[in-house]
């Protein structure tokens, strides 16, 4: 019995899905060749203090990016219209809330175990290299949304699906004519 429709293809593997698990290995051979390498000539205590206070430095690390964040959020929730006592004002520093992903990022490369991964840590903790990493992720993230198809997830926002019963699917765009406000009435539910 035939339906019509074709056989489903296999799908191709990504490269991605494919050097990732390659890369993470080879990244924790080497952090436990470079662990063996530092404990034969420095002595194996002096490897378990090094990351006793990476770990303890990267905790840290994480708890003032997280306490930073979080008071950023809060004097930006707290600048909103509407809030009382708000001005409506934009924040003094607009720079003082960026980079604290990458500083969330730097303090967890510390606390796992290893040198390399410590050096690419203690490199995010610089504010030159956080700035410039936070912009090249900006623009690339810009670049790519510009580039997405239409009907990709760069237009989400913007279009409606409206599913029929028979299963077919009807695209549109929600275009509002007429300003809703505060004042309006609320309107009774849809039923069919």
């Amino acid at each position: 019995m035939t339906t019509g429709t074709p056989p489903p293809t296999a799908r191709r593997r990504s490269r991605a899905r494919t050097f990732v698990p390659l890369a993470v290995a080879a990244w924790a051979v080497l952090e436990i060749w470079l662990l063996i390498l530092v404990a034969d000539a420095a002595g194996g205590l002096t490897v378990v203090i090094l990351l006793a206070a990476g770990i303890v430095l990267g905790a840290a690390v994480i708890k003032s990016a997280g306490r930073r964040a979080f008071r950023n959020l809060t004097e930006t929730l707290q600048r909103m219209p509407g809030q009382p006592g708000a001005d409506g004002s934009s924040p003094a520093d607009p720079e003082s809330g960026r980079g604290n992903g990458f500083l969330m990022l730097g303090g967890l490369l510390i606390m796992i175990p290893g040198l390399i991964s410590d050096v690419a840590g203690l490199l995010l903790l610089v504010p030159p290299v956080r700035t410039a990493l936070s912009r090249y992720a900006e623009r690339s993230l810009d670049r790519r949304m510009r580039a997405a198809a239409p009907g990709g997830f760069s237009d989400a926002f913007q279009q409606a699906r409206i599913h029929r019963p028979d299963g077919k699917v009807v695209q549109g765009e929600v275009i509002r004519d007429e300003p809703s406000g505060p004042n309006d009435e609320p309107r009774p539910p849809l039923t069919r």
